[in-house]
C-alpha cells in the first residue's frame, strides 16, 4: 500500500528556526511543501530560494494559504506572545499543529492552545530542538535505565551569544542597534527576553528527566539590562521532592555552544543516588560517574536513527503509525514546563519564592 504525501505548510517565519523546519520537511521523502505564508515575504525569501518553492504557493494572508494549500501538518513559528492565537487559528481549518518552541507566553496561552485542537481529531506537538541532541537522549535512557539510581537533580545553562546572532540553521549575522530595538526577541509583549526563549527547554527537558515530576516551589531572579524591556539573564531554582534542581538562561554567552562551547558549558548535568551524567548541547560523548567508575567515564553518544533523529520524521511517524507522541513534544509534558516557568515569571516579579502555578 502506498503511504501517504503529507502537505506541510509554513506560516509565519518570525522564529528563524522555520528555515531549519522547512529543510526537514524538504528532506522527507513523503512530504511537501505546498505554502509558506508571512505578512512580509522578505522574511521567507531565502526559504523560497533554497527550497525552490513555486511562486503560487507562497502567500502573505494565512487564510489564503490554508485555503488554497489545503495542508495536513501546519509549522507555526510565530512569536512567543502570539502561539495561542495563531494555533486557535489555524485549528479550525482541522489540521495537525507542530508549534516550535516555546509552548507559549503563559501558561492561559497554553491552555488556549490545547482547548484549540480539542475536538479537531488533530495532534498538536511543540517542538524542542534539543530534544534532538543525541547526547541528551543518550542520558535521558540511562536515567529512565537507572543507571544512576534515583534522580535528585537537574542542573541546567543554556543559550547563546543573543537572538539577533544567527538566523535559519544557524547563518552568523550582526546584530545593530536598530534590529534590536525593532525585534520582536526584546519586545515584552511578544514574549521576549531570555527566560522565555530558553528557560522552557530546560524545564521541559527537566520534566522529561524527572518523568514527569512536578517541583513544589520556584524561585527565579533575572537581571535588569539598561534600555531594554527583557531579561537577557535569568536562574531558576526549583525545589522538588527529591531535592533542588537550577535552570540558567543566557543571551550573552561568550560563543555560541553549536559552534564553540562556552564557559559555563551549554548543556545539563544529572545527579542522582547512585551516580551523574554530564550531557553537553552537541556533545558526541556523556561523562558519567557510578558506584563501579567513580572516577567517571566518557559515554560515546549513538547517532539517531530515523524515524526518531528529528522532529518532522518523527511528527510524521507517530501520525502514520499510531504511536504516541512522548517527551517534551507531548503537551502534558510541556505543560508542566510551562507551569514551572510562568511560576518563574511571578517569581521574579514578586522577587519572592512561590508555589507552582496551577
Amino acid at each position: 500500500m502506498k503511504k501517504k504525501t503529507w502537505r506541510i505548510a509554513g506560516i509565519n517565519f518570525s522564529h528563524m528556526h522555520m528555515g531549519d523546519l522547512l529543510r526537514l520537511v524538504h528532506e522527507h521523502p513523503r512530504a511537501e511543501i505546498v505554502g509558506v505564508c508571512h505578512d512580509d515575504r522578505e522574511e521567507m525569501e531565502r526559504s523560497i530560494e533554497h527550497f525552490d518553492i513555486p511562486e503560487e504557493r507562497v502567500f502573505t494572508d494565512w487564510k489564503r494559504c490554508m485555503e488554497e494549500a489545503e495542508p495536513d501538518v501546519v509549522i507555526l513559528c510565530p512569536p512567543t506572545g502570539e502561539h495561542a492565537i495563531w494555533v486557535e487559528r489555524v485549528a479550525k481549518y482541522k489540521v495537525h499543529v507542530f508549534v516550535e518552541k516555546p509552548f507559549a507566553a503563559s501558561l492561559k496561552d497554553a491552555d488556549r492552545m490545547i482547548a484549540a485542537m480539542k475536538g479537531t481529531r488533530k495532534k498538536m506537538v511543540i517542538n524542542w530542538p534539543l530534544r534532538w541532541v543525541a547526547s541528551h537522549v543518550k542520558a535521558h535512557a540511562l536515567v529512565v535505565a537507572g543507571e544512576i539510581g534515583k534522580l535528585q537533580e537537574v542542573h541546567y545553562y543554556d543559550g547563546n551569544r543573543g537572538p539577533l546572532y544567527h538566523t535559519a540553521d544557524k547563518v552568523e549575522t550582526t546584530p545593530t542597534a536598530a534590529r534590536k530595538a525593532n525585534s520582536w526577541w526584546y519586545k515584552q509583549k511578544h514574549g521576549g527576553g531570555s527566560l522565555l526563549d530558553y528557560l522552557g527547554y530546560g524545564v521541559t527537558l527537566g520534566t522529561w528527566f524527572h518523568q514527569g515530576k512536578k517541583p513544589l516551589e520556584v524561585c527565579t531572579m533575572v537581571d535588569e539590562p539598561k534600555g531594554l524591556e527583557v531579561d537577557e539573564h535569568s536562574v531558576t531554582i526549583a525545589r522538588y521532592a527529591s531535592g533542588l534542581s537550577k535552570f540558567e538562561t543566557r543571551w550573552g554567552t561568550f560563543t555560541d555552544p553549536w559552534i564553540h562551547q562556552p564557559q559555563p558549558m551549554c548543556g545539563f548535568v544529572l545527579k542522582g543516588t547512585k551516580g551523574t551524567i554530564a550531557s553537553y548541547d552537541y556533545g558526541d560523548t556523556i561523562r558519567m560517574q557510578t558506584e563501579q567508575h567513580p572516577e567517571g567515564k566518557q559515554v560515546k553518544v549513538p547517532a539517531l536513527k530515523k524515524p526518531y533523529d528529528n522532529p518532522v520524521n518523527y511528527f510524521l511517524h507517530c501520525l502514520e503509525t499510531g504511536e504516541k507522541i512522548t517527551g517534551p513534544l507531548d503537551p502534558k509534558v510541556a505543560r508542566i514546563g510551562q507551569q514551572i516557568v510562568d511560576s518563574a515569571v511571578l517569581s521574579a516579579k514578586r522577587k519572592k519564592t512561590v508555589k507552582l502555578v496551577e
